[in-house]
């Protein structure tokens, strides 16, 4: 074991949890993270290894993967590191970036973020950026790395703001549908999987930008959405509607909007009617082309921002031609 201490206690909303590195030997231990995974994601079809190759693949062991679990703590009893008590993990492991030098120069190696997740009930008490600056501690310090990578949603609001705006992390790639058909309760077989593909430096502090009050101005947001009401699954939802975009906008920088919660949409809009059915597959095809022509034309995003002003909060990433 590496002479840094693998845990750290994080308090929250007066309540106190525990991230750790796990290091058991034994199988069943690991057990746990695909149970987790299963409960948060939901698509069995997608998943972890059997427990025996993730014990193997644990980088205190035979591998290169590391493995955080997040414990809350029982009020009666304290630490218990078990399955009842884990609330979210981490899981990623040790990759390179040019395959033809492959392991041979550690400058080209980085390590690749695959899971991070959070039970329902668990969300809203910072336990994602938590985690996330717990797992660069170990990156930088045991593996000695320079960068994180991972790949998101770039239609989720909630991951686009811990990546983009809290951490600073940078687009490295779009990706169109890199998991083929992704289903479960955070995707739909019906919509693409397109990703960010995400670089975060480590090595250095990253200072957020203070962002204008007079920047968020319609001319800048280049595409138009619409507020809407829609008969959803469970009932009436209004959901944001994507209409007219801009392709190759002269003002710079510029502004694109995204649902407040893209997940919500997925879940409300998988009804039997066609027509609100299509809704977040819009979304997806249309900010597909917006996202890849941007890039192209050298735009870079540097912020997300919400805007709280109104009743209805909105959602923009910041792009600029630098």
């Amino acid at each position: 074991m590496p002479k840094i201490k693998g845990q750290r206690i994080f308090k929250s909303k007066g309540l106190k949890f525990l991230l750790k590195v796990e290091d058991s030997n034994n199988p069943e231990d690991y057990r746990k993270y695909e149970n987790l995974r299963e409960q948060i994601w939901a698509f069995p079809e997608d998943h972890l290894a059997g427990t025996r190759n993730l014990l193997c693949e644990n980088f205190l062991h035979e591998g290169s993967s590391l493995f955080i679990a997040a414990y809350k703590e029982d009020p009666m009893a304290g630490w218990i590191e078990d399955e009842k008590h884990l609330v979210g993990f981490a899981y990623g492991f040790v990759g390179v970036k040019d395959k033809n030098i492959a392991f041979t120069q550690q400058s080209n190696l980085w390590f690749y973020a695959q899971f991070l997740g959070v039970k329902d009930e668990w969300q809203g008490y910072g336990l994602g950026i938590a985690i996330k600056e717990f797992q660069r501690k170990i990156v930088r310090d045991w593996f000695g790395l320079d960068l994180i990578v991972c790949t998101y949603d770039p239609l989720t609001a909630v991951n686009a703001y811990r990546n983009v705006h809290y951490f600073g992390m940078r687009i490295l790639e779009y990706r169109v549908a890199p998991y083929g058909e992704y289903g479960g309760r955070l995707n739909r077989l019906d919509v693409p999987s397109d990703r960010f593909f995400m670089g975060w430096d480590i090595t250095k502090p990253f200072r957020r930008n203070k962002i204008k009050k007079d920047l968020i101005i319609p001319e800048r947001i280049i595409n138009l959405v619409e507020m809407i009401e829609v008969e959803g699954k469970d009932g009436p939802i209004r959901l944001e509607i994507i209409k007219e975009i801009n392709f190759s906008p002269s003002i710079n920088p510029v502004l694109v909007r995204i649902p407040t919660n893209f997940y919500r949409m997925l879940q409300a809009t998988e009804v039997s009617q066609p027509e609100i059915r299509q809704i977040p597959i819009d979304w997806r095809l249309k900010t597909r082309e917006l996202f890849l022509a941007l890039l192209g034309q050298g735009y870079e995003v540097i912020d997300f921002i919400v805007d709280r002003k109104l009743s209805e909060p909105k959602c923009y990433y910041l792009f600029m031609k630098k």
